[in-house]
């Protein structure tokens, strides 16, 4: 197999693995923290904690984890074929 699928499967895994890693921080943080009354909410810079830590907090979270991801794990794999002169 060419090490390019490899590479290639395991930067898929990666990809899947971060999206579900956002998913479920999202979902445990709207639903865990925003199924309370809404009495009883707290708010952070105007915004109902449940929000602020699952789309502000997770946005800023999951960006920068792409971008260490992107930096220092994926790598640039050529699409050409080896040995294909141009």
């Amino acid at each position: 197999m060419d090490h390019r699928f490899k590479i290639a499967h395991r930067e898929a895994l990666i990809g899947v693995g971060l999206a579900i890693l956002h998913f479920v921080w999202w979902f445990g943080f709207a639903y865990g923290l925003g199924s309370r009354p809404v009495e009883e909410y707290t708010y952070i810079l105007g915004f109902p904690d449940w929000f602020f830590y699952s789309c502000v907090i997770g946005f800023i979270l999951v960006s920068v984890t792409v971008i260490i991801l992107a930096k220092f794990v994926l790598k640039d794999v050529s699409f050409e074929e080896e040995g294909d002169e141009l």
